[in-house]
C-alpha cells in the first residue's frame, strides 16, 4: 500500500466533494442561499424547489460528476489494476471521503446537502450495472409518488440487495459498502421520513407530472 498517495487520494475527494455547487451556483447567479429557504438543504431537489429547473439540473449533474471523479480518482492515480478488489476498496475509500465532503464541505461553513447525487456518482463509477438499476427503482418511485425523497430512499435500499441478488461481487468491502450507503440514506432522510408519514412531505412533481408549488 502506497500510504503518501493513499492520504493524497483521501484530501483530494474529500476536496472534490467539498465543492458546494447548490450553495455556489444560488449566490453567484440568484444572490440567493438555498440553505435558507425550501428545506434548508443543499442539494439538487432543494434548488428546483427554489430556483426552478433550469438552475438545478446542472446542479444535479455537477453533484453526479463530483461523485464520480471522487471515486475514480484511485483509477486516474493507478494504485491498483483496473478492475480488480484492490482498486474497489480504494474506490470505496475515495467514494466515502467524497460523500463526507458533500454533506460536511469545507468551503461552506460544513452545511451541504443529503449526498444522494454525489453517492449516485460514487457507485456509478464503482458498479455501473447495479447504479444504473437503482436509477430505474428511483424513477419508477418518483414519476409514481412524486417524493424525491421516497425515491431515493428506494433506490438506496435496492442497492445492496441488487448487488447481492444479481450482480455477486467478490469484494466483501463492497458489500459491506452497500449496506452502508442504504443506512447512511435513510438516517440523512430520517425528518423526510417523518414528514412522509405525517403526510407533510413535499412533491417535487405532481404524478401526472405537474409541478407541486
Amino acid at each position: 500500500m502506497n500510504l503518501p498517495l493513499l492520504l493524497l487520494v483521501v484530501v483530494l475527494a474529500y476536496l472534490t466533494g467539498s465543492i458546494a455547487t447548490a450553495v455556489w451556483v444560488g449566490k453567484i447567479f440568484h444572490k440567493t442561499d438555498v440553505r435558507e429557504h425550501g428545506s434548508g438543504n443543499a442539494g439538487a431537489t432543494n434548488v428546483i424547489r427554489v430556483l426552478g429547473w433550469k438552475t438545478g439540473v446542472p446542479v444535479l449533474l455537477i453533484d453526479v460528476l463530483k461523485g464520480w471523479v471522487g471515486a475514480m480518482l484511485p483509477v486516474f492515480l493507478n494504485m491498483a489494476d483496473e478492475g480488480s478488489s484492490m482498486i474497489t476498496n480504494y474506490q470505496i475509500i475515495a467514494g466515502l471521503m467524497t460523500v463526507l465532503g458533500h454533506i460536511y464541505p469545507v468551503f461552506a461553513g460544513f452545511r451541504g446537502g443529503k449526498g444522494v447525487a454525489t453517492i449516485f456518482g460514487v457507485l456509478l463509477a464503482i458498479h455501473p450495472l447495479v447504479t444504473i438499476s437503482c436509477l430505474g427503482v428511483f424513477l419508477c418511485v418518483f414519476l409514481i409518488s412524486g417524493y424525491v425523497s421516497l425515491g431515493s430512499m428506494t433506490a438506496g435500499i435496492s442497492f445492496p440487495v441488487l448487488l447481492f441478488l444479481f450482480f455477486d461481487s467478490p469484494s466483501i468491502y463492497l458489500k459491506i459498502f452497500s449496506v452502508v450507503v442504504a443506512i447512511a440514506l435513510l438516517i440523512t432522510h430520517r425528518k423526510n421520513i417523518g414528514r412522509l408519514l405525517k403526510g407533510e412531505e413535499s412533491k417535487l412533481i405532481k404524478p401526472r407530472g405537474g409541478r407541486n408549488q
